[in-house]
């Protein structure tokens, strides 16, 4: 896999995306979403749903999509890009607290970040609202901060922007302010 440079096209930012680094190797991923925290929650842990927003920006496809829900089981994604670009990764669940939490190892199959990451997700409702907060702690400062000089900002706009309009699909959200 090569890591390919997105066009600096800003995307539009409905539910408040954050990113911000904490600490010597995280990164916080804050966003909020218009709907329920259940089903925000089985928009990350169903195939079905995930192969629907998991994207980024137009151009990619996810052909691969398997997730072994349970402490010790794996899954992997691989998405396609129209130009024949493919990105690959995968993990193991460490923890899962549905509806509220779930932990896993990632890994790029080109490991560009040199070591497992591990990825925690929180979910927190109040009002109708539910607020995601990721935070993915690499293996070093310097994987971190390479992350943090890639476009994953635009890639993971799209992603949540893709979520949002699936949320509202289902009848449940709209693009939040």
């Amino acid at each position: 896999m090569t890591t390919v440079p997105m066009p600096n096209v800003p995307m539009p930012n409905r539910g408040n995306l954050k990113i911000v680094p904490q600490g010597e190797r995280e990164i916080v991923i804050t966003r909020s979403f218009s709907a329920p925290r259940q089903l925000v929650w089985d928009a990350h842990t169903k195939p079905e749903l995930v192969r629907r927003w998991l994207l980024g920006p137009p151009g990619w496809t996810m052909p691969v999509c398997e997730i072994d829900l349970r402490v010790g089981g794996r899954y992997r994604y691989v998405w396609n890009k129209t130009t024949g670009v493919k990105m690959e990764m995968g993990g193991v669940h460490r923890e899962i607290g549905p509806p509220e939490k779930l932990v896993a190892t990632q890994v790029f199959d080109d490991d560009w970040t040199k070591g497992e990451a591990v990825g925690t997700l929180v979910l927190t409702e109040q009002d109708g609202t539910t607020l995601l907060t990721n935070t993915v702690q690499y293996s070093s400062r310097e994987a971190r901060d390479g992350v943090m000089k890639t476009p994953m900002e635009q890639g993971m706009a799209a992603g949540y922007n893709n979520l949002d309009q699936l949320l509202g699909e289902m009848g449940i959200s709209g693009p939040n302010k």
